[in-house]
């Protein structure tokens, strides 16, 4: 059975329970007893989030109103038509109706009004606690969507995470997909660490990040560093392409256990004004309290350096720049910018990295490991193929050597041979130096 299933049970119980003190007290002047909710324990992700966060009968109040729409759409309606009498309203219900939804929506004046009644003070104590300190606000877990300008606030509908949904109710955990709302792709690697082949000073600075992300949270929080440095950890990576700067991402994700989202910048760039910061808003927004590592591919398109005004365009490009660097600076999880040029990216930007890493084009050794590293296990290679001596002769990057190798077992199998020839390793050379504008 889903054990979310019983905890989400035992919550609507306790909400329409709680309905019903509302109600016959603040509607109907008479009394009731004020029911209190206890959960039974189980293992379910929603009792664990519970406990581990210590939410109070306040907050499970507004996380079950955000559930109810999703769950038992009719359920508010339903508990109010039992509670009132016939063509009576409950103006302080505040709910909404919806096209295509068959219940009521819930707002923060349903929040409100449930949890405090028709009590001034306990109202705005709660809207208060509600905005700054209730664990499923503060972490955006729950949110009240924002209302044109002039409009009660609280008058917003309840809103929950889609995929904090899924994982209340299912249990599933739900990535989210790449799209005009979400500019951003999952990055996952099969390889290991031995894999990455990089020179000794760039593996030890990924070593360090490694560590940050391991014990941040004890320097921050128990050490007592957080009212002292500023959240998150910046870094850039800068090489040539094909030197191993998104499987480094990939691997600090896949042995940290945080999902790693590149960056997809040809959706958040835009030609109009304005429209990219709102795409690298909507995307923050919706990383934040998450432990992901947000890699920027390619960033020189958007942290690029800022130009003299010469004209409107100018202007708003080199604001661009600076509400990322105001976004980037108050993430609280990894950043990772990748570049081809160190001198491509702002400086602005250079001054806040934590850390700078120089992804070097591989020397002779590195090419010889990257050759033996990458050769299938099943294929020979012939009797003059010297790896040590290709490595020598071809300034090559990890992804030009793939590359090859593909190209050689390729022809191997087109002309049934058992073993890779020099000929075909040397033709596989010739296109990605010719890919490159080189001459041999």
């Amino acid at each position: 059975m889903n054990t979310n299933a019983e905890v989400i049970s035992e919550l609507f119980d306790f909400l329409k329970e709680t309905i019903c003190y509302r109600i016959t007290t603040e509607i109907k002047g008479l009394d009731y007893e004020q029911p209190e909710l206890r959960i039974t324990p189980n293992n379910s992700p929603l009792f664990n989030y519970i406990n581990s966060n210590e939410l109070s009968q306040s907050d499970l109040i507004a996380l079950t109103l955000t559930l109810v729409p999703h769950v038992y759409p009719t359920f508010l309606g339903d508990a109010l038509s039992e509670l009132l009498e016939k063509d009576q309203v409950c103006n302080e219900f505040a709910g909404i109706k919806v096209k295509n939804h068959h219940g009521i929506i819930p707002t923060g004046e349903t929040l409100l009004f449930i949890v405090s009644g028709n009590n001034l003070v306990n109202r705005i104590a709660m809207g208060d606690y509600f905005h700054f300190n209730s664990p499923l606000f503060v972490q955006e877990i729950l949110r009240i969507d924002g209302v044109p300008e002039g409009e009660p606030k609280m008058s917003g509908k309840l809103s929950l995470e889609s995929e904090i949904l899924e994982m209340f109710t299912s249990g599933r955990i739900l990535k989210p997909k790449m799209g005009a709302n979400f500019p951003a792709q999952l990055i996952e690697t099969t390889f290991e660490w031995e894999n990455l082949i990089l020179q000794k000073k760039t593996l030890n600075q990924i070593l360090e990040i490694q560590s940050w992300i391991q014990h941040n949270d004890k320097v921050m929080n128990e050490w007592g560093m957080k009212s002292k440095v500023k959240p998150g950890f910046r870094i850039l990576f800068y090489g040539p392409s094909g030197t191993g700067k998104t499987l480094t991402a990939g691997l600090l994700g896949k042995y940290t256990n945080r999902d790693v989202y590149r960056i997809d910048l040809s959706l958040v760039v835009s030609k109009y004004i304005g429209e990219t910061e709102k795409n690298l808003s909507k995307l923050f927004d919706k990383a934040a309290n998450k432990d992901w590592i947000l890699f920027f591919d390619e960033a020189d398109s958007v942290f690029g350096k800022r130009t003299n005004v010469r004209d409107a365009h100018d202007k708003y490009a080199n604001q661009e720049v600076s509400y990322l660097l105001q976004r980037i600076e108050s993430h609280a999880g990894l950043v990772i910018l990748a570049s081809n040029l160190k001198n491509n990216i702002d400086a602005a930007f250079t001054r806040r990295f934590q850390s700078i890493i120089e992804f070097e084009t591989p020397g002779i050794a590195e090419r010889q490991l990257l050759w033996e590293d990458n050769l299938p296990k099943n294929l020979p290679l012939e009797e003059n193929v010297s790896l040590r001596n290709l490595a020598k002769s071809y300034s090559l990057t990890g992804a030009n050597i793939v590359n090859i190798i593909q190209y050689a077992c390729i022809k191997t199998a087109q002309n049934e041979r058992t073993s890779i020839s020099l000929d075909h390793l040397m033709e596989g050379i010739k296109k990605e130096y010719a890919k490159e504008g080189k001459l041999m």
